[in-house]
């Protein structure tokens, strides 16, 4: 890793604007940006204390590129642990580009993706899950995704897994201990104290690997298929969720040839609606491929929504109830809602007997968005946001999911050891590896291809 050196990059979004940051780090931060700003008082920017304001002009030799303001950070006080400038200018792309290209010229280097976010990291100043938190914050489109990441990069999730470690580690340093004084048979640690120790661990990290289930869909948005025979009103149903002509619709069968997809936020939580091809028999290629592709999204959605119309319903429901069993065994880890479409068509009485028919049915008509509220309410119901309201820690990072399970096998084979009163020299063997693991989600246990790996996936600036 190369921290000698100083590095610059735009900090804000390419394009122009009314305003644009430059950020520039390293050693030479201060010094560099010195050489080509000119305070409007003639301050000399090395001589300034940190975390202070100064307006004045980059110029290169004579010539003035723009009037800026320049924020000063001092020493280890700045975001990446080291002296820190960053230019506000102008938001013209021109401006930005010759005060990124004179900084260059004066041996400045370009940051690359989220090297300002690994030098914070290498510097002590986050672990590694908080350094991944910032992209999912950048990231974050709504308002639970945001609050996941916020818990997380504020050291929630580190917390706990930092407490594990230390509890673990003060056992394993006794153990490691008694292996110095194996031949005089004597126990440091305390077995049963280590037994709870091990029953609380795993009652954790099994909370925690659980939690994934609804973090990760939090985090990247719950996949909800629409599907059904053709012109039951799939696409008005998925107009009428978004509020916008997002697909089109026809009386003629058929129609949806290929998914459409859109999310919407409720609540916070986001969902991404998959209008796919109607179920029918078809001779026609293109049709055939479209209802393929239905099939393909079931496996990949969450929740099913299966329409029916209800008087198609009415006069063939054996059919239609043996087919939603057929789904109901085919994707039994899925969600189904079940939904009579048209339901403005239908009398009291005709509503009541099809509640009589099939559990938990509901009732809406998508053309005059009656009910749709009332689905929503239902998908947010299939989602456990219990954990999210109660600040509770929710594991969202696939890597740090991956780490929770192998942490977990180790522990358990801790446990074993114990039970059986395994040797103190190979209990320790497992325990090194569940210390090994903790220390992968926090980065106390990192290489320059994982490192390079995670922060890959930044955007330059950041």
């Amino acid at each position: 890793m190369i921290l000698q050196d100083t590095i610059v990059a735009l900090a804000t979004p390419s394009g122009a604007g009314a305003v644009a940051i430059i950020r520039v780090s390293g050693p030479e931060a201060v010094e560099q940006v010195a050489t080509v700003f000119h305070s409007v008082k003639n301050k000399d920017l090395r001589k300034q204390k940190t975390h202070t304001l100064h307006l004045g002009y980059i110029k290169d030799g004579e010539k003035i590129i723009d009037q800026v303001l320049v924020s000063l950070f001092k020493g280890t006080n700045s975001y990446t642990g080291e002296p820190t400038v960053e230019i506000s200018c102008h938001g013209s792309v021109f401006i930005q580009q010759q005060i990124i290209q004179l900084l260059l010229r004066n041996g400045v280097r370009m940051a690359t993706a989220g090297e300002f976010t690994m030098r914070s990291f290498l510097n002590g100043k986050m672990d590694l899950s908080q350094a991944e938190a910032v992209a999912d914050l950048i990231a974050s489109d709504n308002e639970a995704s945001h609050q996941l990441a916020m818990q997380q990069m504020r050291g929630g999730f580190s917390n706990e897994i930092a407490n594990l470690r230390e509890q673990l580690l003060n056992f394993a340093s006794l153990i490691e201990l008694e292996l110095d004084f194996s031949e005089e048979d004597v126990e440091f640690a305390d077995r049963t104290e280590f037994r709870k120790l091990l029953e609380r661990i795993q009652f954790v990290i099994k909370r925690l690997i659980d939690s994934f289930a609804v973090g990760n869909v939090i985090k990247n948005g719950i996949p909800v298929a629409i599907v059904g025979e053709p012109n039951v009103g799939k696409s008005t149903l998925l107009n009428a969720l978004l509020n916008e002509e997002r697909a089109i619709v026809s009386d003629i069968a058929g129609t949806t040839r290929d998914t459409i997809e859109d999310e919407l936020v409720i609540n916070g939580i986001g969902f991404r609606f998959i209008d796919t091809a109607g179920i029918r028999e078809t001779k026609d290629v293109v049709e055939n491929i479209g209802i393929q592709k239905t099939f393909e999204k079931i496996d990949q959605a969450q929740v099913v929504l299966y329409l029916l119309e209800s008087s198609k319903f009415q006069v063939s429901s054996s059919q239609y109830i043996e087919e939603i069993e057929r789904v109901k065994n085919q994707y039994p880890q899925k969600s189904l809602l079940v939904i009579i479409n048209k339901a403005d068509l239908l009398d009291a009485s005709q509503i009541e007997d099809l509640k009589k028919q099939i559990d938990n049915l509901l009732f809406i008509s998508a053309k005059e968005k009656i009910g749709v509220e009332t689905l929503k309410e239902q998908l947010l119901n299939l989602v456990n946001t219990g954990a999210l309201r109660n600040n509770e820690t929710i594991v969202t990072n696939t890597r740090h999911y991956d780490s929770l399970i192998k942490a977990l096998e180790e522990i358990q084979k801790v446990q074993y050891g114990l039970d059986t009163h395994l040797s103190a020299d190979l209990m320790a063997i497992d325990i090194r590896q569940a210390l090994y693991h903790f220390g992968e989600i926090t980065g106390q246990v990192s290489n320059d291809e994982l490192l390079g790996n995670i922060f890959s996936k930044f955007c330059i600036g950041k």
